[in-house]
Order: structure tokens, then sequence, then C-alpha cells
């Protein structure tokens, strides 16, 4: 049977045996792409089920979260953990708290983890959780109470050698806080490294904030290096506003970019002359207010589309460098078109899989420089690793010092990506070279453990 075969076997009962999860089938169909090269190199996996059993979580992990509301009333949330692999070290991955989360959202993210944490070179495996619970709109007590209440039985499954939680979408330090100390209530143990996103002084790390949105300019700036340009003067749209998007965005102006959109769920702002960064942080961060009212108090200089995403600005806008920093499939094929018809020159996903396979297919055809998530955006989970390290060893280190060591990791994702790209014939192709880089890390992990 032919590499190809086997892979569209592989496929076809990934399909029958997940039906109604179009997100994982959707991140599986991206990783299959890219390893034809590698089965026809290494037959071993073929022989070992290596695909079948990479795809195939470790432990799929559902419950109950029930927790009383403000008016006294019950309400009731699921709670998810898929522990995804452990080849590498413990499962490792934030949880979501968010009303779009079902299975099949938290298979395809703990789908990404895997190979994203492979590529950090640091050892940990892939995992990823939340809930259908939506924060937003509720009072800090009823977080406390749903937080403790999933931790309630998260615990169990949970550890600083077994699966480390982090945050992501509606998950921030606040809900770290609450969940970190109810785990510490139950267990009767200071067990910090069993989540990570803490509070820097109680376990936390500094950079870990800025780290996912800070690694993916890093990771761009690698890529535009390769044709010898830079932010120095590049306007560039970044979707979101949210942590990654304000850090990105952070980053690139120091390096001298120009961003000149954001958004949020409600619609998307244009500002020619470069985003005010701290209006927007006090909008979106101290305030948590809607972007239209950082357009509203820009004094005209700012337009708000409402509904709109970032990438209904591009064709007012020519832009170098797209930043998708918000959610799944939010940069598709149109957007893509007018993107690279406006002279765009480097995409680079903050967030996980934002572009759709259709837009991909778009860049590559143009030459267009693209950073998978899986590489672009792993800066988050290696400084997640980085807190783990300093809460083993009762360390702390100081921000100048961590951020080199994110700056460190991003260049080797980068060089290993590159590198892995161009061995295996399709030199540039970030996609190919991290899914490649990711998939043999695990890959002879799981060789070398047995069939477990």
């Amino acid at each position: 049977m032919s590499p190809r075969t086997t892979i569209e076997d592989v496929y076809a009962q990934i399909l029958a045996r997940n039906p109604g999860e179009p997100e994982f089938h959707q991140a599986v169909r991206e990783v299959f792409g890219s390893l034809d090269r590698v089965l026809e190199k290494r037959p071993e996996y073929t022989e070992a089920s290596i695909l079948e059993r990479i795809c195939e979580p470790e432990r799929q992990i559902i419950f109950r979260v029930p927790w009383l509301d403000d008016a006294g009333r019950v309400q009731i949330n699921r709670g998810f953990r898929v522990q995804y692999n452990s080849a590498l070290g413990p499962y490792k991955g934030g949880l979501r708290f968010h009303p779009s989360v079902l299975l099949g959202t938290v298979k395809f993210l703990g789908f990404e983890q895997i190979f994203k944490n492979a590529l950090t070179g640091m050892p940990i495996g892939g995992g990823k959780g939340g809930s259908d619970f939506d924060p937003k709109g509720r009072s800090d007590a009823e977080v406390m109470r749903f937080c403790q209440s999933f931790m309630t039985e998260a615990y169990r499954h949970i550890g600083e050698y077994t699966d480390v939680p982090a945050g992501d979408i509606g998950v921030g330090a606040r809900e770290i806080g609450y969940l970190f100390g109810q785990y510490k209530r139950i267990t009767n143990s200071y067990e910090s490294g069993v989540l990570t996103g803490k509070g820097v002084t109680w376990g936390g790390s500094l950079v870990r904030t800025e780290a996912t949105g800070y690694g993916a300019v890093y990771f761009t700036q690698h890529m535009l290096a390769t044709r010898g340009q830079s932010f120095d003067g590049a306007r560039v749209l970044v979707s979101g506003s949210g942590n990654v998007a304000i850090y990105a965005i952070e980053k690139v102006q120091s390096l001298g970019g120009i961003v000149v959109g954001a958004s949020d769920s409600s619609g998307a702002v244009h500002d020619p002359d470069g985003i005010d960064l701290e209006l927007l942080r006090d909008v979106k961060e101290r305030r948590r207010d809607r972007i239209e009212v950082y357009a509203t108090e820009r004094g005209g200089r700012a337009r708000f589309v409402p509904g709109a995403s970032v990438w209904d600005l591009d064709g007012d806008e020519s832009v170098q460098v797209a930043l998708p920093c918000a959610t799944q499939n939010e940069l598709g094929e149109e957007h893509a078109r007018t993107l690279v018809a406006n002279g765009l020159v480097a995409v680079a996903e903050g967030a996980n899989m934002p572009a759709t396979p259709g837009a991909i297919r778009i860049f590559r055809q143009a030459g267009v420089l693209f950073g998978p998530g899986k590489a672009a955006n792993a800066g988050g989970v290696a400084t997640s690793a980085l807190e783990m390290q300093q809460n083993a060893s009762r360390d702390s280190w100081g921000f100048e010092h961590t951020e080199e060591r994110l700056a460190e990791i991003m260049a080797g994702i980068h060089e290993r990506t590159a590198e892995t790209a161009e061995e295996y014939g399709v030199p540039g192709d970030y996609t190919v070279g991290a899914n490649i880089a990711g998939f043999i890390r695990v890959a002879d992990a799981m060789l070398a453990l047995g069939v477990i």
C-alpha cells in the first residue's frame, strides 16, 4: 500500500470515528497533507500505526459543572479535558471558556497542541480543555463559583507531572487564580507547577502575558529577514484586540511597524495613522469595553465598521503583514485575494487555525510568507514551559532574561521549521516544515516508548 493510500485510509477512518467535528477534521487534514514525504522515508511509522495512534487521544474527559449564579439559580455547564499525547512529557495546553466549546473544538485544539509543543523543543506533550461557560457578563463571584466547581472535578486528572493546563480564550489570570486556589484547597499542597499563567506574585512568569503576541512577531521577523525585509515602516493588520493581539501590536510598533487595524466581535477599526496602543489597552483591558469606543475616543482619526472583521478593511489599505490573532477560520479566500493584490508579503497566525485552507492556498500560490499557528504562536506555550521550569526550581526570572529565552525559542522554531522544509524539498514552506518537524519528534518518541 502506498504512503498516499495509507494516509487517505487513515483519514477516512478518522472521519468515520469522529462524526460532526469539522474543525478536528480540518486540523488532521492539514497535517496529513504534509506527511507523504515522511512516510516514504520512514516506513516504520506506517508499520507501527503512528498516524492512527497520534490522531486518537490518550484520554477524553467530559464532566458536569454545576454552580450557583448570583440569583441563587443552579446553572449547568459541561467541562472537557482532552489529554492527547504524552510521548514528550506531561500534557500541556490551555483551557477555553466560551459558549462555542464542544468536544470537537477541544480535540482540534489539542491535536494542534501536540505539534506546537513539539516544535518548541521543550519536554511537554499535548492537551486542551475548557467549557461552554461564558465569563462575559458574569460577576467575579459567579466566575469564582464556576471555576471552583470546574476544578472540583478536573483536579483528579491534572498535576505537574501529569497534565498542566493554562489559559486560553475566556481564561485569564482571574480564572487561573480561582482554579489554582481550589486545586490548592482540595489537594492541601502548593503544587504551583500544576497550572501556568499564574500571577507573577504567586508563581507566575514574567513575559507569559506577552509571550504569544511577542512570539508571533518574532517569528514573522525571521520570515521577513529571509527576504531582506523587516517591520520597519511596514503597514500591518492585526485581527482581534485581546491579549495576543495587543502584545503583537506592541512588539510590531517597537520594531517600527505601523498597525492600521484591529477588531473584536462587534466590528473592526481602521486607523490609518496607526493604532494608539495605550488607548486600545485602556478600552479593552481596563474598561473591558467594545472597540467602537476606541474609534469614538480617537477623535475621528479612526473609523469603526460594525459587524466587520479586520480583513474587511483590506480593500482600504495596502498592508505588508497580516497577523490573524482572533479565532479559527476568520481569514477566508476573498480576503486573502484582496490582501495579495494589495501587496501582502507575510502572514503569521497568532490564533489557532485562523486562515482557511483556501486562504492558505492563495498565499502559497502568490509566494506570500506564511507562518502556521503551530509554529508562529508557540511562544505562549513555550513561556508556559519556562514558568514550569521556574516553579520546579522554586526560582523567578527577570523580564529581560525571560524575553531573551522566548526570542531564542522562536528563533529555534523558525530555524527548525525552515531547515525541515528544505530537507523535504519544499524550501520556504513553513506549513510543511512545521508539520513534519513536529510530527517526527513525537513519532520517534512514540516508537521508543512502545505500543502504549
